[in-house]
């Protein structure tokens, strides 16, 4: 299972349970999911990239803010801008939080050499497809979109399901590179049940990818202002 992308997927996994648990919870979290030595490489290539952008919504549109945009607000713009995304917390979906798009074309990303595009084709390349194909049960995986996402203290993402006409979504990855995080700082993977009143979740690992089948009511607990450390992961679906 070898990239030309400097990735490897853990040869140790043993598939076949891997297969049997997603197809009794329809959702896993696979630890180890590759070499060590590459998931430090992807951590370390991510908290040095500086072209992070602010994602934002207000309702059904989407804002980047770069980070010299925002350091040209003064305090009452910034204090404005937390009231609209808390106000919009309160009772619809809101997200918060930093990222970096990969492009869906697989052309594009081979002119871009730098790690987060190797990631990229290396999710849509025939050994990982054809792995993720086999624990979720979708054979029609065509290739895994991308963007790498960093929260901050009071950053989060409300509950949602992924499910958007015509995007092909099979499935949801998390692919976490946090090295050291508590459960107390928030930032959990949490799945809601259909009533909303019981949630399952996962807290922010190292090189542990989570996957979900789609639709899936979830949702990314805020970031408290203890956090040490950002959250770091890459994310994004497994499409037809």
């Amino acid at each position: 299972m070898k990239s030309q992308h400097h990735f490897t997927i853990n040869p140790a996994l043993d598939l076949v349970a891997l297969a049997a648990e997603f197809a009794t919870l329809g959702r896993i979290s696979i630890s180890d999911w590759m070499i060590p030595a590459q998931a430090t490489m992807l951590h370390d290539h991510l908290r040095g990239r500086d072209d992070w952008v602010q994602a934002i919504n207000s309702g059904t549109k989407n804002f980047d803010l770069a980070r010299a945009v925002r350091a040209d607000m003064d305090s009452a713009q910034k204090q404005k801008l937390d009231d609209a995304v808390y106000a919009g917390a309160r009772e619809g979906f809101q997200y918060r939080y930093e990222s970096i798009r990969v492009d869906d074309d697989a052309a594009v990303r081979r002119a871009n050499n730098d790690l987060l595009n190797q990631f990229a084709l290396w999710m849509s390349g025939e050994d990982v497809r054809d792995f993720l194909g086999r624990v979720t049960g979708q054979s029609a995986i065509r290739f895994a979109d991308a963007q790498a996402t960093a929260y901050s203290p009071g950053d989060f993402l409300t509950g949602h399901d992924d499910d958007v006409a015509g995007k092909g979504r099979l499935a949801a990855y998390v692919f976490n590179l946090t090295p050291i995080w508590r459960t107390e700082w928030g930032g959990l993977l949490l799945f809601h049940d259909a009533g909303d009143r019981d949630v399952a979740g996962w807290m922010p690992g190292f090189n542990v990818l989570n996957l979900f089948a789609v639709p899936q009511l979830h949702s990314v607990s805020e970031v408290t202002k203890a956090a040490a450390y950002r959250r770091y992961s890459i994310t994004g679906w497994l499409r037809a």
